[in-house]
């Protein structure tokens, strides 16, 4: 909450494998884990704090040697499940590369709902294990299966514009009002 002159709600976080993100629609839709560890609040309660105000988001990542990036969205927004939880996000700026910048627009895809544009045929979800906005598939899976070092695949939560397919230890997205 302090970060960055503080005011952030945080609705995914992964410090470690305890929890799997490998989920279902329903799962992703309401929300899963434990806020103090691994965390996904919810596409409607995303959905629901982005549609009336104007958010900002900020990335956090880091690696397994303990460096730091982050990567921050002058908008930020969900759609309703209506449209899928379709992603909207700009204006990037930070230290780790704008690695959602192929995935706005995109519409969330999990292994039981495909909307992913992947156009070699598959599920990206079920493909890199992961449950995102995938656009044929990938430049970032944060929420994809959890590795315990920095391997080089992009099943693992990764960042390809920092780091490009080294799993991360540590991810966290917040958002909060524009200032």
């Amino acid at each position: 909450m302090t970060t960055d002159g503080g005011g952030w709600t945080v609705f995914q976080k992964r410090i470690d494998g305890s929890t799997d993100f490998y989920r279902i629609w329903e799962e992703y839709k309401h929300g899963f884990g434990d806020p103090r560890n691994n965390y996904w609040i919810g596409n409607d309660a995303i959905h629901a704090l982005t549609k009336d105000e104007d958010q900002e988001l900020r990335v956090e990542l880091q690696r397994f040697n303990g460096e730091t990036a982050y990567a921050e969205y002058s908008t930020f927004f969900i759609g309703s499940e209506t449209t899928e939880y379709q992603l909207t996000v700009s204006g990037y700026y930070g230290t780790a590369g704008d690695s959602l910048f192929n995935h706005n627009g995109m519409k969330f895809t999990t292994k039981d709902r495909e909307n992913d544009n992947d156009i070699v045929g598959g599920n990206c979800a079920i493909q890199w294990h992961g449950a995102w906005w995938y656009n044929a598939c990938l430049h970032s899976n944060l929420n994809g299966e959890y590795a315990k070092s920095a391997v080089n695949n992009s099943k693992h939560p990764i960042w390809w514009d920092w780091k490009w397919n080294e799993a991360l230890k540590k991810t966290v997205m917040m958002i909060r009002y524009q200032n």
